[in-house]
């Protein structure tokens, strides 16, 4: 019998059980989104080869327990009719998460379903010296904790007023969390603070007549961990507008984090070790290209 190259299987995505030659399979998802012919395939796996169950991981995925070691390559035929595929461990970029974004939830602003699949295509599995993990929220609600992340994508609106439309009415005042807008009833005049505000676009979208807008973002955040360890990611550039922008300063991330990272150490402990002004100083550089 062949020796089982245990390190392989777990790259892609199949996780020894403390059953012996028995593996947890990791399935790829993206942003959480999963077709009804995916989820039928994955029931007839489960009820097949599996245990009748599957998990469902705390980063969106789909693990099927108990496939056999001498079913892997015919639980994986099966997945290919549908094009199911298996997802991925180890040292490397992982799952890429997402809320539903704007294309469903009253609260998005922006496509984070889209910028997932994009991220994904760039750079699903790329090998690096550790884990790396990405995860784009709408909005500040933040369902996806971006700063948790290795790299965190969150929406926002940068919001601007005009005065002809304005009634005055104080809502935007109202409903702003970080009390960055002022309304001045008695002189007619509307006072907005760009320092405390968080870009949460509330007061575009709470506004009755429509007298502020404003352009949707992307603030990022870098070195977020949330395990064995805990760290906050941080905010270190203004809002990037454009997603080719956004894409350079990924790009950038991942090259310094190939270049920098030694084996066993995340993004974040590797950010702190060479300097946060080093990769500070890379991101501008690359967005200046």
């Amino acid at each position: 019998m062949s020796k089982v190259d245990y390190k392989a299987l777990k790259a892609g995505g199949l996780m020894r059980q403390i059953q012996k030659d028995h593996f947890s399979m990791r399935l790829k998802v993206v942003g959480g989104q999963v077709t009804a012919e995916h989820l039928k395939k994955v029931y007839e796996i489960a009820e097949k080869y599996g245990h009748g169950y599957v998990h469902l991981t705390s980063r969106q995925g789909i693990e099927i327990p108990f496939i056999k070691l001498e079913d892997i390559e015919k639980v994986k035929q099966e997945m290919a009719t549908v094009g199911l595929l298996t997802g991925v461990c180890g040292p490397r970029v992982r799952t890429i998460t997402a809320c539903q974004g704007s294309t469903v939830c009253p609260n998005g602003l922006i496509d984070t379903i889209q910028i997932a699949e994009k991220l994904d295509l760039r750079y699903a599995g790329r090998e690096l010296s550790h884990k790396f993990k990405f995860g784009v929220t709408g909005c500040n609600n933040n369902c996806l904790k971006a700063e948790e992340n290795d790299l965190g994508i969150k929406g926002g609106i940068q919001p601007k007023w005009e005065e002809a439309p304005c009634t005055f009415c104080g809502l935007c005042e109202a409903v702003c969390p970080k009390k960055a807008i002022q309304v001045k009833h008695e002189d007619k005049s509307v006072i907005l603070d760009l320092d405390p505000c968080n870009f949460c676009g509330k007061c575009v979208k709470s506004c009755p007549t429509k007298a502020w807008s404003g352009k949707n973002g992307y603030t990022l955040y870098f070195g977020g961990l949330f395990g064995n360890q805990i760290a906050t990611g941080k905010s270190i550039l203004p809002m990037i507008f454009e997603e080719d922008e956004l894409f350079k300063v990924t790009d950038q991330t991942l090259e310094f984090f190939k270049k920098h990272g030694k084996s066993g150490e995340r993004f974040g402990k590797t950010l702190n070790r060479v300097g946060w002004e080093e990769f500070e100083k890379e991101l501008k550089e690359a967005l200046k290209q």
